[in-house]
């Protein structure tokens, strides 16, 4: 089995240390700095446990790597469409694209059981460039949980959670699901193969949506934000209009808005993705996080007024730092 992992930062970095250090076939796209540490000094992965360091194959260039049997993608939503075209090279009759990207995938409505089946969302992939360059039937889901960040080029800290759950978009327990599965959890990793994925994702995406903009427009970490009684009100009211739309799209929702609150100021002063990357001048993953649910919310018919107004502050926020949009 040949995995590569589009996009090796934090996330695909601590995946594909987990994988080399099992044995598995498994290759790295990265670019820069981080690239050329991994060639020279192999990935440094930092865990609680200890630390370990691993040679990997790693390339910018999909064309030194073949095809594969997965292609694991870990970018930022925002930069998947312009890189498919790159992805080619990895691409052969039965590859399996695997989306690790958070916010609603653009994948969402194919085999979705309901009648808005085959409907493409725009603000996670313009022009149609993931459904076209990929097609959805080779797609499997994957809602990512761990937190890890590069600390330094070639060297990934894990910081909590070892979970990748999978999915098929059809909701059945798939041969090439349940091999990936197989391959995650020889790594040391929970990868279980969800029949409702998308259950799994509006989950996340409860706290995307609304967590990270306030968190942007106000710099506050989650347990102050979780807990002011004003950035605590907005988040729920987004929470609400995000799950009347889910409710429409038949998504069942395993805890309340107030506990998911409640999840979040327990992590404590955690900054944000998307403020973090405000503070490191990295482009904002607004569509994919915000945008994503008022364009579901147009496409059901359902009004998102606290979502438009948080929205619309932090797309100007991040065209104003010169980090969202032309």
């Amino acid at each position: 089995m040949k995995i590569c992992i589009f996009g090796a930062g934090a996330i695909g970095g601590y995946m594909g240390a987990k994988l080399a250090e099992a044995g598995a076939d498994v290759s790295l796209v990265a670019r820069g700095p981080h690239l050329k540490a991994m060639r020279e000094n192999g990935l440094r992965l930092i865990e609680e446990s200890g630390e370990s360091t691993v040679e990997v194959t790693a390339s910018d260039d999909a064309g030194d790597l073949g095809p594969q049997d997965y292609v694991i993608v870990t970018l930022k939503a925002h930069s998947v469409p312009a890189v498919v075209p790159k992805m080619q090279p990895l691409i052969g009759e039965n590859t399996t694209i695997v989306s690790g990207v958070n916010g609603v995938p653009w994948w969402y409505f194919h085999k979705s059981g309901t009648d808005l089946e085959g409907t493409r969302l725009e603000t996670v992939d313009p022009g149609n460039a993931q459904w076209d360059g990929f097609g959805p039937d080779r797609v499997l889901g994957c809602v990512v949980y761990p937190a890890a960040e590069v600390i330094e080029p070639g060297v990934v800290k894990h910081i909590e959670g070892n979970r990748f759950s999978l999915g098929e978009p059809d909701g059945t327990k798939s041969d090439r699901a349940l091999a990936l599965s197989k391959a995650l959890s020889a790594a040391g990793l929970k990868a279980p193969v969800r029949p409702k994925l998308r259950d799994e994702i509006w989950v996340k995406l409860w706290g995307n949506l609304s967590f990270n903009p306030i968190s942007a427009l106000t710099h506050a970490t989650l347990d102050v934000l979780c807990t002011d009684p004003g950035t605590r009100e907005v988040a729920r009211n987004m929470m609400l209009e995000a799950q009347e739309i889910a409710d429409k799209l038949g998504v069942k929702f395993p805890i309340d808005v107030d506990r998911r609150i409640k999840g979040g100021a327990e992590v404590g002063a955690h900054r944000t993705s998307m403020l973090q990357d405000l503070d490191q001048g990295r482009p904002m993953e607004i569509d994919a996080l915000v945008g994503s649910v008022q364009e579901l919310g147009r496409v059901t018919n359902t009004p998102t007024p606290t979502i438009d107004a948080v929205l619309a502050l932090t797309a100007l926020r991040g065209r104003v730092a010169g980090l969202y949009g032309a």
